[in-house]
């Protein structure tokens, strides 16, 4: 994912609400949002490098993970879509498996990674050092920097993700897929400079992406509520911002395979 605000802990019903696009090359390939044969987990694919961007198990557990804007840091070591596959396949609590993972974070190519289970969740990254940080109650948001870097389209979402929070309308997404769609482009003076030049970085402001190549290949809406029974939808896009299908997959008790 390239662009994430969640809210963890800040809804009486809803434990943990996240909304994302995924912003990759059009000719990477991936398979759709679908429950795995060959794992316990619910999300996208990524088939060139077997791991994912997103996804969440029937126990509520759930892991996020995005790269690191720097053209300058060279993209070495293990994928980083595995971090979260790693994790959703395990059984460790999302506290265990961060004190483990901060000691071979280095070892990934750059990431930053979110990781919830029922009771806490984390922030690991491993830019410009390895660390880890206990995720506290609120509204968040992550893109391809640091944890709650204040970049334009990740303040906005979060503003809006707070707002449809404070609206309390608990099974309409659709103002969550609404800003997640948002294309404006930030202006000068709030961009950030993460070396890839002025033009690029007023394209890659707006929240959803539009391109011949490059782009928004997914936005995604999840929502677990305290009994662990959730929701995932996922719409998806090819080159141009072109619909390409939507998958929506509920899970945990009563919809949990058995």
């Amino acid at each position: 994912m390239c662009l994430i605000a969640f809210a963890w802990n800040a809804h009486p019903r809803w434990r943990l609400v996240l909304a994302g696009n995924r912003d990759e090359f059009h000719a990477r390939p991936s398979a759709a949002l679908a429950r795995w044969e060959d794992r316990p987990l619910i999300a996208g694919r990524d088939l060139e490098a077997g791991g994912t961007w997103l996804g969440v198990t029937d126990d509520g557990r759930c892991s996020v993970v995005t790269n690191v804007r720097d053209p300058r840091d060279p993209q070495q070591g293990r994928s980083r879509g595995l971090l979260a596959l790693d994790y959703l396949g395990g059984a460790a609590t999302a506290a265990e498996h961060a004190i483990h993972l901060i000691t071979e974070a280095s070892s990934y190519r750059p990431f930053n990674l979110l990781t919830f289970d029922d009771e806490r969740a984390f922030f690991l990254g491993n830019r410009p050092a390895s660390r880890m940080q206990a995720i506290e109650a609120g509204v968040h948001g992550l893109s391809n920097a640091d944890f709650n870097t204040p970049w334009p389209k990740t303040r906005q979402l979060m503003q809006r993700l707070q707002a449809w929070l404070d609206a309390d309308t608990p099974d309409d997404f659709g103002v969550l897929f609404e800003a997640l769609a948002d294309e404006r482009i930030a202006p000068d003076d709030q961009l950030p400079d993460t070396g890839v030049g002025l033009e690029r970085e007023r394209w890659l402001s707006s929240a959803f992406i539009r391109g011949e190549t490059y782009g928004t290949r997914a936005s995604t809406v999840l929502a677990i509520d305290r009994s662990g029974v959730g929701v995932i939808i996922e719409q998806r896009f090819g080159p141009s911002g072109s619909e390409a299908g939507r998958s929506e997959v509920r899970f945990g008790a009563p919809h949990a395979r058995g």
